[in-house]
């Protein structure tokens, strides 16, 4: 079976992007990574790409009229790396549905809360706010909702009396770095899928909620 070949997307420090680079790099993932792109020419996830001899480009949304023809092009860069899977790692755009529609079943995405709650923005300060027990983070498919794709996997954490939302957000991001690259892994290893409107692992449907991790 021929490595999966990955298209990585960020706009920022590029953490989630790291886990990843260091999972291949143990021979966890069974996959390359062909480049990383980036709508921010200072993300400091590009010094990790290049850092770990990974082809980056810049496309600046700043330089085009419309969001569709960002995506035009954004599309066009990513296709000529023909990736089997695209990655959202810290991606702040919102994706036009021809761009969604194109990589439909081949686009990942994380998310800092336990889908469907607090889809946007601003989750931790929202899960401390309504006074929640528990938050989380979601892997989920992309699709023309704004996070609201099929969820393959959820990692939970508690949220303390004392808690912040930077405190929240740190031990979420624990959690990123260990489901993301899982979530990849399973993708690359053809265990994962997109269905209809859900997602299936190892030939079986997961619930709305995606699976639990640890099980």
């Amino acid at each position: 079976m021929t490595a999966c070949r990955l298209v990585v997307l960020i706009s920022g420090s590029g953490s989630n992007l790291q886990a990843i680079i260091d999972a291949c790099a143990r021979g966890e993932i069974k996959a390359e990574i062909a480049a990383v792109i980036s709508n921010k020419a200072d993300a400091y996830g590009l010094e990790r790409a290049k850092n770990a001899g990974i082809q980056t480009r810049v496309l600046s949304h700043k330089d085009f009229d419309s969001r569709e023809a960002y995506d035009a092009e954004l599309m066009d860069i990513i296709d000529n790396f023909e990736p089997n899977l695209v990655v959202l790692a810290g991606f702040m755009r919102i994706l036009t549905p021809s761009l969604v529609q194109k990589f439909k079943g081949k686009m990942l995405n994380i998310h800092p809360s336990l889908l469907p709650k607090y889809q946007g923005l601003n989750t931790h300060q929202r899960a401390i706010d309504a006074k929640d027990d528990v938050h989380g983070v979601s892997v989920h498919f992309v699709t023309e909702e704004l996070d609201g794709g099929p969820v393959v996997l959820q990692a939970k954490v508690p949220v303390l009396e004392n808690d912040t939302a930077e405190t929240l957000a740190q031990r979420v991001h624990q959690q990123e770095h260990i489901i993301y690259p899982l979530v990849v892994k399973w993708f690359s290893e053809q265990r994962l899928k997109m269905e209809a409107d859900y997602a299936v692992f190892d030939e079986k449907k997961l619930p709305a909620h995606g699976a639990h991790y640890p099980e």
